[in-house]
């Protein structure tokens, strides 16, 4: 089950960056900061994720 949370995990990650990178293309500042946004609440979840595998094992 943690796998999956982690593939969803990236997948907003990217999405994250997707928006950013995009955000800047067009030069739409807000878009750019929803898009950082995501990336930093995927990564935080990424975090927490990989702290339960390490006190599971």
């Amino acid at each position: 089950m943690a796998g999956g949370k982690k593939a969803k995990n990236m997948a907003k990650a990217a999405k994250g960056k997707a928006k950013e990178t995009t955000g800047k293309a067009v030069g739409n500042e807000s878009l750019e900061m929803k898009g950082k946004a995501e990336q930093v609440a995927a990564q935080a979840k990424q975090t927490g994720e990989k702290a339960k595998d390490t006190l599971r094992h």
